[in-house]
């Protein structure tokens, strides 16, 4: 008998090309063809399989080109830190670092100025892989960084930066508290007719500026919006030190105590823990961001310190982060992820930590979960979301190709990325943003940078003379 069946009308087919499906069976397919129809994968196989099953509008060859689902970045400063790029000196230790150059920076922005920055930062991503990122809670401006998101085409879940405890004796705990609560439900209600790739979400700058209220209120909103709450902790000794002193347990355990530890919670940095701690957020199912390009450079003690390890064995939901960029300075993802790959490596004068194919995972499903978003990205399969990214192998770095994993996280990074999809809209092709004005972006991100660098009146601290 003879198959009749019409062909489905798709938007796009991607035919011929290697795809890294990040499946349950980890599945790489040679020859593969991907159709989008809507936001959505509506076919993945064999090419010979998937060619009679569609008609598409548009038809793409992927035969030099290897796919990937989109990468979701754990921990990034969209504001505050792009148009402000490497003005921070590299030689301040955390405490300087933060308190007297970044705070100030964050600021010092006004809303035309986060919604540049949120730009910037999305650009980057997209053009290195990037498609989903959760950030780290220094938007200010929630409404035009929305805003500016949403017109980049990228996913995205930010939040209002949030902190209320009174360290000025002569301030009102409750008063702060209330205030603090409020602000932030007020920018979680923020988005009401998005269509889902942006959201507003309660994010908490974290280390030891929120109280016991703050992150259970924090948590609830979370829980209540399907959300999740991102803080930073413990990047360097002094939040377990000030726990310690104050509150009498570690940090960890101290949110555990009080009902604030969980799967909606998500903790950045988490370099300086013991044994208890990790075994706190493996039995609550906390994930934790864990951003290598950043704590190398802010000599946060990644090596010595880190139970990275420790807490992939135990289960620990690890992603990755980028951090910011007077931090890291780099937001391209496939960076960090090399580096996780090879720090404990070292450290532990182990070659089987962190292997390639994990720190892929870290990359792509990991992120998923992170964001509650396990079942539409994180993977190419049927019915998730379109977010796709390819990878061109005429390149160096790519020839010749045995091992697609290896390659990825060894070998290749951004600069590979040709072309990327979100919810089916190619937003990034040959290198160059579909959404954005690259040139006017640039410009617009300089001149912005110095206004808010001569707001602050932060010197500028470069070693040698510019001329």
């Amino acid at each position: 008998m003879t198959d009749t069946t019409a062909p489905t009308p798709v938007d796009t087919l991607i035919r011929n090309t290697m795809v890294v499906t990040m499946n349950a069976e980890r599945q790489i397919i040679t020859d593969a063809a991907i159709a989008i129809t809507g936001d959505k994968i509506s076919h993945v196989g064999k090419t010979s399989d998937i060619l009679p099953l569609v008609t598409p509008k548009e038809v793409i060859d992927g035969s030099r080109f290897v796919m990937t689902p989109g990468f979701v970045n754990g921990h990034i400063h969209i504001t505050g830190e792009p148009i402000t790029r490497g003005f921070v000196p590299d030689d301040t230790g955390w405490h300087e670092n933060v308190w007297q150059w970044l705070v100030p920076l964050y600021q010092a922005q006004e809303p035309e100025d986060e919604a540049t920055s949120a730009t910037l930062a999305a650009l980057e991503m997209m053009r290195t892989g990037t498609t989903s990122f959760l950030e780290g809670g220094t938007v200010r401006h929630v409404g035009p960084v929305a805003e500016a998101l949403h017109a980049s085409g990228i996913r995205g879940r930010i939040g209002k930066w949030t902190e209320d405890r009174a360290f000025d004796p002569s301030e009102s705990q409750t008063a702060k508290t209330d205030a603090a609560i409020r602000a932030m439900e007020e920018a979680v209600a923020t988005l009401t007719d998005s269509d889902g790739r942006i959201d507003v979400w309660p994010l908490l700058v974290g280390h030891v500026t929120a109280t016991d209220a703050m992150w259970q209120a924090a948590v609830a909103l979370a829980k209540a919006k399907g959300g999740r709450v991102a803080a930073h902790m413990s990047p360097v000794e002094a939040d377990p030190e000030w726990y310690l002193a104050n509150i009498g347990r570690r940090p960890i355990i101290h949110l555990a105590e009080i009902g604030a530890l969980g799967p909606e919670v998500c903790l950045t940095h988490a370099v300086h823990l013991d044994d208890a701690e990790v075994a706190a957020l493996a039995q609550s199912g906390a994930n934790v961001a864990h951003c290598p390009m950043s704590g190398l450079k802010g000599a946060y003690g990644l090596t010595p310190a880190g139970k990275f390890p420790e807490m992939q064995a135990a289960g620990v939901n690890l992603i990755l982060g980028t951090d910011g960029n007077n931090n890291s300075n780099s937001s391209d993802l496939m960076r960090a992820s090399y580096l996780v790959a090879a720090l404990f490596k070292d450290a532990r004068r182990d070659t089987a930590a962190f292997p390639a194919h994990e720190a892929l995972t870290m990359l792509t499903l990991n992120g998923a979960n992170a964001l509650n978003m396990a079942d539409s990205i994180g993977s190419i399969e049927v019915g998730k979301k379109a977010d796709l990214v390819l990878h061109d192998t005429n390149r160096p770095e790519w020839q010749p190709l045995f091992n697609v994993v290896n390659q990825l996280i060894w070998s290749a990074d951004g600069r590979g990325v040709h072309s990327v999809w979100i919810d089916g809209k190619r937003v990034i092709d040959n290198h160059r943003s579909t959404t954005v004005d690259e040139e006017k972006l640039y410009a617009e991100a300089t001149s912005a940078g110095k206004a808010v660098i001569a707001r602050t009146g932060l010197p500028d601290k470069q070693v040698w003379p510019v001329v």
